[in-house]
């Protein structure tokens, strides 16, 4: 049975059916196979970090089912025109019954929709054969576990999980979302190292890149660790900027990106709630504070250099290397962030962190390091800098313009229904967040000097 009533599609809506299949299960020719073992690969060592304590068979079908998703995502092609797309997805899982409730298949496709725009149609069958239950590693947690985070290489979980760290002690879980394998830890520490499974598009390439489902993903991975550590809270380490900006500022024909925003958690903690009758918070600590904020804090309170180290860029390996080392784009929305932020947090690194080494150059190709490969530099790479950096300049003139009062004032009250909060109260803290945003993003462009080819893209950021 599929679950929901399924609205009515546009011809004009790009539609995909696909189905999730064990090894040796046959596919209809008029679907899209995605093939366990084959397009989604499971690695036995980072199962055992997941089920450390207890296996069950509901947490591994809802990794499969976040891989299918993901699987979908980047493989239907999203239009230049229109936003929205559909999906019908079978999967096989160990107790189809529960998938297929209304209870939980409502809750999964609510948040699914809204976080990305698209229509999502759930079928739920039994499986062939039974997952075995991997081997288990002797661990041990706290048994009071107070809260999981998810764990990147990134500036803000770095700062948000050292500060929090020094609050909860071993009371604080983190899972690796990440690159990284959890080689250097101890044995105690080696609980949820890596996201357990890979997602390959097979003989063709993978050909959409938005990913809204990534929030998805790893909202599911946190979901399923605070369900098995049994932890009340996760935190979700993204300050407010990541969190807020880019459902208020939107790119081209995009929808409203909500993928570290209240308004999905809660959808999520709803899902969590039906699927593992676990009730598990979504916590923001810094979604009122701007990334030099908390990574200010983070040196002050941690004495902790370790920051530097940090990946911010989402440019893969082959683009952003120089003399076969990898870099930081330092151009992309992300690096554009991490820059503005280090300079706001009174910091500075090495020039060798990024590709474009010096933002104050005349013109876009003169920044770039001079051993970097030129070939490289495509009008997408230069559309791609253009939008990041209008991005976080639109960003900083919110509060300006009558016009998008609206927008703000809609975005408050949204976040004081999933927050809890009253309306005045948040309205006043976003004000200052853009306030606090605005005033490091002039004081970073005045760093830059006018005759920065940034400005050629600013023209209000002469005045």
């Amino acid at each position: 049975m599929k679950t929901g009533a399924a609205p009515a599609i546009s011809p004009a809506v790009p539609h995909l059916a696909i189905h999730v299949a064990e090894r040796g299960v046959r596919t209809s020719a008029s679907v899209l196979r995605c093939g366990i073992e084959d397009n989604v690969q499971f690695d036995t060592s980072s199962l055992q970090s997941y089920f450390f304590s207890r296996w069950d068979p509901i947490a591994w079908d809802a990794l499969l089912v976040a891989a299918a998703v993901e699987f979908a995502d980047k493989t239907q092609h999203r239009p230049v025109r229109l936003w929205r797309r559909a999906f019908e997805l079978r999967v096989p899982v160990h107790d189809p019954r529960l998938w297929n409730s209304s209870k939980v298949s409502g809750a999964l496709r609510d948040a699914l929709q809204f976080l990305t725009g698209d229509d999502w149609q759930f079928e739920f069958i039994a499986r062939k054969r039974t997952v075995e239950r991997p081997e288990q590693i002797p661990l041990s947690l706290d048994p009071d576990t107070e809260a999981v985070i998810p764990f990147s290489n990134g500036l803000d979980s770095c700062a948000v999980g050292a500060l929090i760290g020094k609050q909860l002690g071993s009371r604080l879980v983190r899972i690796r979302v990440g690159p990284g394998d959890g080689k250097a830890l101890s044995k105690q520490q080696k609980t949820f190292t890596r996201i357990p499974y890979d997602v390959s598009s097979g003989q063709k390439p993978f050909v959409e890149s938005s990913a809204r489902s990534r929030g998805f993903k790893f909202a599911m991975i946190s979901g399923i660790a605070a369900y098995l550590a049994n932890a009340p809270r996760i935190i979700v380490p993204e300050s407010g900027q990541g969190a807020l900006g880019p459902s208020l500022v939107t790119v081209g024909q995009a929808g409203e990106d909500y993928r570290s925003h209240p308004l999905f958690t809660r959808k999520m903690e709803a899902f969590v709630k039906a699927l593992f009758g676990h009730k598990v918070a979504y916590d923001f600590p810094r979604i009122w504070h701007t990334k030099a904020e908390t990574l200010r804090e983070f040196i002050d309170e941690c004495k902790d250099a370790s920051w530097i180290k940090t990946k911010s860029c989402w440019q893969q390996n082959r683009q952003t290397a120089v003399d076969g080392k990898w870099r930081h784009c330092g151009i992309c929305a992300a690096c554009m962030l991490r820059r503005m932020s280090i300079h706001g947090a009174g910091q500075t690194e090495p020039k060798e962190t990024y590709v474009w080494e010096d933002l104050s150059a005349r013109s876009f190709e003169a920044g770039a390091a001079k051993n970097f490969d030129k070939g490289k530099i495509t009008k997408a790479m230069h559309e791609y800098a253009i939008a990041g950096t209008l991005h976080l300049d639109h960003l900083a003139g919110l509060l300006g313009p009558a016009s998008n009062a609206p927008t703000l004032e809609l975005n408050a009250w949204h976040l004081s229904e999933s927050l809890g909060m009253p309306e005045r109260d948040v309205r006043k803290k976003q004000d200052r967040l853009l306030q606090q945003h605005s005033l490091e993003w002039k004081n970073f462009m005045k760093s830059l000097g006018k005759n920065s080819f940034i400005f050629d893209w600013l023209p209000g950021a002469q005045s």
